[in-house]
């Protein structure tokens, strides 16, 4: 069967006026397309600030958090945006982090980590961890409750997500009491049934495009032993990572890697949740955000999100 037909009915005719992307000739088009601020909530007040990044470079965060807060310590997220390592800005994911401070009653922090391939692996993640670094140390400036600091993103920004919460647990780093890695971007070997199963060029996100943004992520890093780092899957040993949250679509080429990487962690006595589904193409709850199976999505994972954090 064709994959449009596949695609459930309510996110199909959206789907088709989606415009394709193919990487890496549309690299340097589609990163000249302005990505606006679609922050539209009184509730939320952004702002930007500029901290040390992985290399100690000068990085730019963006910093959500209720306009009216009392003196009591929030729970916070450490959100990284998604673009397959080599696109995306915070701006673009504004939306969705107002709804997270809404919901949940949290302050949000998003890095504007470094894309390949200017910046190959491990400059991304690096600067995910100085974030995170930053954010457990200013907890008196953000008014945040070190305990209750919580990890999430999608596509590339679960990859992150994921990522991260190895290389906390590994670093003896920051208490992180739960991560959201989202249809994840994990494994760097497009080997799994689904990786050749999602070739159409109007799902978003197919094979090709994963090769090549794996090629540019990696770098000169993939000639030699590639990190769990880099690529989340090749992690051995999974035991001791916080909680987890998860969900993919089922024509997603990353539905194979998540559900491996889901098993793997119950399999290791992690507490995970995961959710599959059907007719649903990579990051479909952003494509089609008025669908009701893309708002219950997004509601899914929220929901998830402030039951960790609030208990």
């Amino acid at each position: 069967m064709e994959f449009l037909n596949r695609v459930k009915a309510e996110l199909r005719e959206n789907l088709k006026t989606v415009p394709i992307i193919q990487l890496p000739q549309d690299l340097t088009k589609t990163r000249q397309v302005p990505i606006p601020s679609n922050a539209n909530s009184e509730h939320v007040r952004i702002t930007e600030r500029f901290i040390p990044g992985g290399d100690g470079q000068e990085m730019l965060i963006k910093i959500y958090e209720p306009v009216q807060r009392n003196k009591e310590e929030l729970p916070a997220v450490l959100w990284s945006h998604g673009g397959g390592y080599v696109l995306g800005h915070p701006n673009g994911e504004d939306s969705l982090c107002e709804s997270i401070v809404q919901a949940v009653n949290c302050i949000v922090v998003s890095p504007d980590y470094r894309l390949a391939p200017e910046h190959s692996y491990p400059a991304a993640i690096e600067d995910c961890y100085a974030t995170l670094v930053w954010m457990t140390s200013a907890t008196n400036e953000l008014n945040v409750d070190p305990m209750r600091v919580a990890i999430g993103g999608g596509s590339a920004g679960g990859g992150l997500t994921a990522a991260l919460a190895l290389m906390a647990r590994d670093r003896k780093g920051p208490v992180i009491c739960f991560q959201m890695p989202l249809y994840p971007m994990i494994d760097d070997r497009n080997i799994t049934p689904s990786s050749y199963e999602i070739t159409d060029i109007h799902a978003v996100w197919f094979r090709s495009n994963n090769i090549s943004a794996w090629e540019m992520y990696l770098g000169d890093s993939a000639h030699g032993e590639i990190s769990p780092y880099a690529a989340p899957t090749r992690a051995k040993n999974l035991e001791g990572l916080p909680p987890t949250y998860t969900c993919v679509g089922q024509l997603d080429p990353f539905r194979d890697e998540t559900i491996d990487y889901v098993a793997r962690l119950a399999q290791a006595g992690v507490d995970v949740e995961f959710q599959l589904y059907p007719g649903c193409f990579h990051a479909f709850e952003h494509i089609v955000p008025d669908a009701e199976i893309s708002q219950h999505a997004k509601n899914g994972y929220i929901e998830a999100l402030s039951r960790a954090l609030n208990g």
